[in-house]
């Protein structure tokens, strides 16, 4: 869907980095989840990247409206982990029913995460919480909310009396809440500052402060998206 493995997969290879110190994850959208183009989706990005194992497969979406039944699909999933083609797998987007029934389907073990949109404008406690009572891990995507958290006065504030930017205290407050946060970026200096911001160490206030931006905004929310925990 993204279109990078193969730049990826290049970038690996030219690299002086043992596969083994790097972390690799893909998914798999949500029109190849019948069993075997789920399978196929799998082959083909592995070859893409030029490597034998991924370190994290996940499904990119459940599957609109149950086209394809959830025990079909994640139970390729869970053929492709015991192939050996991937050493974890996991879900993205997946509401509290369909985290429920995905542990119900492979295990309460089976599942290494929960992938979904968590920044301070949509902060998704029912799902983050109910993940985490199960021992999923949560990975939040979008947490510099599209850049939106650049522009909050509470963030800025917060970022002066830190010496930092307001994208630094966005991500320390998201790790702070028990969350792997995946922000993106192109410039090297924004990937050095998103590793500083693990340094910062918000104080009760400040994270009192941050959950009052909750405002319920969902960026990432196409039509085929399944029914949000309110």
């Amino acid at each position: 869907m993204y279109g990078n493995e193969s730049d990826v997969g290049a970038a690996i290879a030219e690299s002086d980095l043992s596969r083994k110190d790097i972390f690799l994850t893909t998914k798999v959208w949500y029109d190849r989840l019948e069993p075997q183009a789920l399978k196929a989706s799998v082959d083909e990005s592995l070859a893409k990247l030029g490597t034998d194992y991924l370190d994290l497969l996940l499904i990119h979406w459940p599957s609109p409206d149950d086209a394809v039944p959830m025990a079909d699909y994640l139970g390729a999933l869970r053929d492709v982990r015991q192939a050996g083609k991937a050493r974890h797998i996991g879900v993205s987007n997946f509401t509290i029913a369909q985290v429920d029934q995905a542990v119900e389907l492979l295990g309460a073990d089976a599942l290494l995460t929960n992938q979904v949109e968590v920044h301070p404008f949509l902060q998704n406690h029912k799902v983050v919480e109910h993940c985490q009572r199960l021992g999923l891990t949560v990975t939040g995507y979008m947490p510099l909310a599209v850049g939106k958290v650049m522009k909050d006065d509470t963030l800025k504030r917060i970022a002066d009396d830190h010496g930092a930017t307001p994208a630094q205290i966005a991500l320390a407050w998201v790790v702070s809440r028990g969350i792997v946060a995946i922000p993106s970026s192109t410039k090297a200096k924004n990937l050095q500052g998103n590793i500083e911001a693990l340094r910062i160490e918000l104080s009760q206030a400040e994270r009192d402060a941050i959950a009052a931006l909750d405002r319920g905004e969902r960026i990432a929310d196409p039509d085929f998206a399944p029914n949000w925990d309110a």
